[in-house]
Order: C-alpha cells, then sequence, then structure tokens
C-alpha cells in the first residue's frame, strides 16, 4: 500500500482513524512504490473468489519550472503521471497468507513506464519476501517525505543494491525488522523502533547498506558501504525529524569518505499542509548541500493542489572521475487526485 509521510499524522480525529487503518494494515502488505509519489488514500478493496484485491493510485498533472542561471532562463515542463499499486492475498490452510504486489507508473514527460514486482509468504513469524525490493528497507527507516513536491535530493546513501532480491520483514512489538539480499550478496539490514507517548509519538530508525554506485561519469563502478539513523518527533498536527548518515565509497585506489546531517518540519492547519526540510554534508571534504519547501492544499477527497520548490547542489571530481554532478533549482505545482 501507498502510504506518504503526512499520511500517518495524527493531525485530526478523522486523520487519527485513516492513521489507525494504515498503520494496522501496514503489516498486511507490501508497498513497491519506492517514488516521491504516494498516495494518501486507502486503496479500493474487493474480493476475487478467496483472494483479497487491494488497488490504489495517482493521477498527477504537474508544471515544473527548472531554474538555470535565473527564472526567465528556466525550462517548463508539464506532463501527466499516473501509477497504479495493485496487492493480491489470500490465506492457506495453514493459516499463512500468500500474495504478490505490483507497482506501474508512466511518466508522460519521459515516455517511461517502470514498475515493480514482488511475491511474498507471511506468517506469525514474519514475511518472506521476494522480487524487486530493493527499495523496502529504505522506505521502511528514511525521514518521512515532504508534502506536496517537496523532494529533498542527497537524503540517502548513494549506493544501491540490485533491484532483484529476496528478505525477510517482521514485527515484534513496536519493533520492526527488515532485511534484503540481491543476487551479488550485496544487502540492507534496518530497524525501526515506535511507540506513541501521551499525545506524542517518537520513532527511531537505523539502517546498514552494502551496495554499489555508478558514478556520475557513468563508467566508474563505487563499492560503498553505509550506515545512517533517524529520529522523529510527533507533536499534535507537527512532526520534526533528523537523520544522521556516514558513508564510505572505494573504487580501485580511490577511497572516499562521506558523511551528512538532513533535518526537517511538517504540519497540518486545516486542509493546509507544509513542510521544510534542509541538508548539508561532506564528501571527501567537499560540500553538498540541498533544501525543499512543500504545500498541499485538500480541495476533497483524493484531490489535492501540490506546490513544492526543490534545490539540490554537489559537485565532486577525484581523479578526473566525476563523482558526483548535481547543480539544479526548481518550483513544481501539480493537481492530485489518488485513490
Amino acid at each position: 500500500m501507498m502510504t506518504s509521510g503526512p499520511s500517518r499524522f495524527p493531525w485530526h480525529p478523522l486523520a487519527v482513524g485513516v492513521i489507525a487503518l494504515s498503520a494496522g494494515s501496514a503489516q498486511a502488505q507490501v508497498s513497491l512504490n519506492y517514488d516521491s509519489l504516494s498516495s494518501f488514500e486507502e486503496p479500493l478493496a474487493f474480493e476475487v473468489g478467496e483472494a483479497t484485491v487491494l488497488v490504489g493510485g495517482v493521477v498527477d498533472v504537474p508544471v515544473k519550472l527548472t531554474v538555470d542561471d535565473s527564472v526567465f532562463d528556466g525550462d517548463v515542463d508539464v506532463s501527466l503521471v499516473t501509477n497504479l499499486d495493485i496487492s493480491v492475498e489470500m490465506q492457506l490452510a495453514n493459516r499463512w497468507n500468500v500474495g504478490l504486489a505490483y507497482f506501474g507508473q508512466y511518466d508522460e514527460n519521459t515516455r517511461d513506464y517502470d514498475d515493480n514486482v514482488a511475491g511474498f509468504v507471511r506468517t506469525s513469524w514474519g514475511s518472506l519476501i521476494g522480487g524487486n525490493v530493493d527499495g523496502l528497507v529504505r522506505e521502511a527507516t528514511r525521514r518521512r517525505r515532504g508534502v506536496g513536491n517537496a523532494d529533498l535530493a542527497f537524503d540517502d546513501f548513494y549506493g544501491r543494491i540490485n533491484s532483484w532480491g529476496g528478505g525477510y520483514s517482521g514485527r515484534f512489538g513496536p519493533t520492526t525488522l527488515t532485511g534484503i539480499v540481491d543476487g551479488d550478496g550485496r544487502f540492507e539490514l534496518g530497524a525501526q523502533f515506535q511507540r506513541p507517548v501521551g499525545h506524542k509519538d517518537y520513532r527511531v530508525a537505523t539502517r546498514v547498506a552494502r551496495a554499489r554506485y555508478l558514478a556520475a561519469d557513468g563508467v566508474t563502478d563505487f563499492d560503498t558501504i553505509g550506515v545512517g539513523a533517524v529520529g522523529e518527533f510527533v507533536y499534535g498536527s507537527s512532526l520534526f525529524d533528523l537523520g544522521l548518515g556516514y558513508e564510505n565509497l572505494q573504487a580501485g585506489a580511490i577511497d572516499l569518505d562521506r558523511w551528512y546531517v538532513s533535518g526537517g518540519a511538517q504540519t497540518k492547519i486545516g486542509v493546509l499542509s507544509l513542510s521544510a526540510a534542509g541538508h548539508y554534508g561532506e564528501l571527501d571534504g567537499t560540500s553538498e548541500s540541498s533544501a525543499s519547501l512543500g504545500v498541499r492544499y485538500d480541495i476533497a477527497r483524493g484531490l489535492s493542489t501540490n506546490v513544492g520548490v526543490n534545490a539540490r547542489k554537489a559537485q565532486v571530481a577525484r581523479d578526473g572521475i566525476s563523482v558526483v554532478n548535481e547543480d539544479e533549482t526548481s518550483a513544481t505545482a501539480s493537481v492530485r487526485y489518488s485513490f
């Protein structure tokens, strides 16, 4: 199921009800949506024979202004983005649940269709999962996404494991453990602890990953290992969080250390949601930075308008190799319908 960060806020009584449903069903489904474009509505559910089918989706029409040297020199893109999330699940005679999850997204601007698929078996001891599951640990342990079209860059390891892999996810009281291994033996392990205390809610998460990173030159492969942690505090309709990370990148004689810190805040005032976040880090002593501002206005159930301003800059080269080369400031406004 697609669940964005803000959908877990205890914003108001209705939101609390939705959140409770989301939290309760989060362990019963496998979300393969690793994109920032996520639904904040509950999926449609119906039965086909002995199976339960859940369907969710998003239709988004963004207008993006990319700023190069000045606002008036920027490029404007208008496109349609749609995604669909389907899961089918049934219970066997031994009370094990087996299922299949599928997520697909089409971007009219790039004319690309991307999808993820995974099968799972769930018992009282947790779930065994196989397929395009490279983002599961990251999604379980990351900072919450900003609202609207906010997208904070660099708030993650550079290294990635392969898309295809298998692993385990299980919940033990307030603690959730997730581990994924790909076909090359690279892995990610994560743990999350979350518990409400009165009107407040606390969450801490940690993650370690051994992966690979293809440098900006498109040729050089780095072996990476990273470790990170996230702390989150929710009070009323507001959320505050902080993330820290360290990563080592190696390719031949090149050995680079990277560290970063990211933080942000989100709140909801009636039908208006706001977020602000910032990031600063260094890769072998050279700085990287990003910032994001997001606004969402809820028009009706599932229908919203969204605005986001995002900036990122990281340009690092070592031994003639362009390791990372990102420099962009953009503003995106969109009308979105989700179900």
